[in-house]
């Protein structure tokens, strides 16, 4: 089907693109074959950017390349890739200058048909995402009415797909801060899973902004508000939206609070709510949705395959997202046949009787924390390090004391790591036992030398990867082959 929204909406300007990765490549390719003026600006050269690029720039498309590349953007329309920050003084300029700055993402939001559904947080995200893409998936093939198209963040960009996505489909999206920074339509369905410290390093250490960033999946078409009762940012998010309900505000979305630690819909709305809103909890093994009258049973624990507390609160963030939209049936039936996304608690395989377990994605303390929890009661020996985002390693501490017996470092972070560990007040010598091993793959045979029948080893990093990787994927895809490597 022809693209012809997004060709209305570009048709005669000149357009830059800022970062050619994952999210911009189909793009570049879009603007290339409709003969649109594109001007692609990357640190990289084409030649460094590999066959594509060289294929786009044979095609006519002009690349300014090195350190100085997002100086002087002059396009008209300017995508930027997450990563570049939108406050850069070329682009400040450029935008006084009359052009406008927009992504992947955003163009699609504002451009789309569908129906949309989104999920940020600074945890649990992708298999928040993951589920919901599988609940409305599962409820199209019930129905036998519309699609569903599931990207952003989670890897597939969906702006080059516009046109085949029609108004009886839906639209599923992972969003990080950076991708939220410049949001202007939010979607229908929105859920924030939680928010704690993370990406400080791109965020210039501001909390602030860094929270207001993940807010900006909320907006004025906003129907439904999914979120944490637990974390205390996201619940003060939710209070002050049901305050401005009180006064009396109008457009305000419904709000669906969760928890894992609370079991009835007073404890999570203890100042009252709106007649839309819901509560979502676990009682006596199942998980249950009210309306501050009756329960509704939506989904026994049993039947989730994929271990830990974090994930049955991915559970609740995902049911609450669609609830309504889907028949009940779906969730048992999806429940009972996934076993988890990719680099999230993968199991890789079990060797000697140790099982090895990939968590590469698992990029702050707390996503670590998260997964030593839901390994609680077993021998752990953790792999962590990797780049510095300048969070803070004293809650990784306090978790690696209380829940393993051997921690290998490595990566840029090791010793900061070690520091944090050592002077912990819950560390005693040698419990946890530390090594320090700069070479991954070395690490991770460090790792399999101190497993013991019965425990496991788990790749956990509590840190990004761009000391040593081009990204997660990359890493727990090493880690990997490693294992699977591993002769008996």
């Amino acid at each position: 089907m022809k693209n012809h929204l997004l060709k209305q909406y570009i048709q005669g300007r000149s357009c830059e693109i800022l970062g050619l990765g994952v999210s911009n490549l189909p793009l570049a390719r879009l603007l290339t074959e409709w003969g649109i003026s594109l001007t692609v600006r990357d640190k990289k050269s084409p030649a460094e950017l590999g066959e594509e690029a060289l294929s786009l720039q044979t095609k006519g498309v002009s690349f300014v390349s090195g350190d100085g590349c997002f100086d002087a953007p002059k396009g008209e329309l300017i995508f930027r890739s997450p990563g570049i920050r939108p406050d850069l003084a070329g682009l400040t300029a450029a935008r006084e200058n009359g052009a406008e700055l927009t992504s992947e993402i955003e163009l699609f939001l504002q451009l789309t048909r569908a129906e949309t559904f989104a999920i940020t947080g600074s945890d649990g995200k992708t298999t928040s995402t993951t589920l919901t893409g599988k609940f409305l998936s599962a409820e199209a093939v019930r129905s036998g009415v519309g699609q569903v198209f599931v990207g952003g963040n989670i890897g597939t960009p969906l702006l080059d797909r516009l046109g085949e996505i029609g108004e009886a489909d839906r639209a599923v999206m992972e969003l990080s801060s950076f991708q939220l920074m410049t949001v202007k339509k939010a979607p229908a369905y929105a859920a924030i899973t939680n928010v704690s410290p993370n990406h400080m390093d791109w965020h210039n250490n501001s909390m602030e902004e860094y929270v207001r960033a993940k807010q900006n999946i909320i907006g004025k078409n906003t129907r439904r508000l999914v979120t944490n009762a637990d974390c205390p940012i996201t619940a003060s998010i939710a209070a002050e939206l049901l305050e401005r309900k009180r006064q009396g505000k109008v457009d305000l979305p419904a709000i669906y609070l969760f928890s894992s630690t609370r079991a009835s819909f007073g404890e999570l709305f203890p100042n009252g709510a709106g007649k839309e809103d819901r509560a979502i909890y676990e009682k006596n093994g199942t998980i249950l949705l009210s309306d501050g009258r009756t329960e509704e049973p939506l989904l026994s624990v049993s039947d989730i395959r994929i271990p830990g507390r974090h994930n049955v609160e991915n559970y609740m963030t995902a049911m609450a997202l669609v609830y309504g939209r889907v028949h009940p049936s779906v969730f048992s039936a999806v429940a009972r046949e996934f076993y988890g996304v990719e680099h999230r608690l993968e199991w890789i395989r079990t060797l000697d009787g140790v099982d090895y377990y990939n968590s590469s994605i698992d990029s702050s303390p707390t996503r670590t924390a998260a997964a030593l929890s839901a390994l609680r009661g077993r021998d752990i020996v953790i792999i962590c390090g990797g780049y510095d985002k300048k969070l803070s390693f004293e809650p990784l501490a306090e978790a690696l004391c209380r829940s393993v017996r051997a921690v290998v470092l490595t990566g840029a972070t090791a010793e900061a790591i070690r520091s944090a560990l050592l002077s912990h007040p819950d560390y005693t010598a040698g419990k946890p036992e530390v090594r320090v091993v700069a070479d991954f793959e070395e690490a991770v045979r460090a790792a399999r030398s101190l497993a013991r029948s019965g425990g496991c080893v788990l790749l956990s990093p509590a840190c990004a990867s761009f000391d040593a990787f081009r990204n997660f994927a990359e890493r727990g895809n090493t880690f990997r082959r490693i294992v699977e490597n591993f002769e008996n």
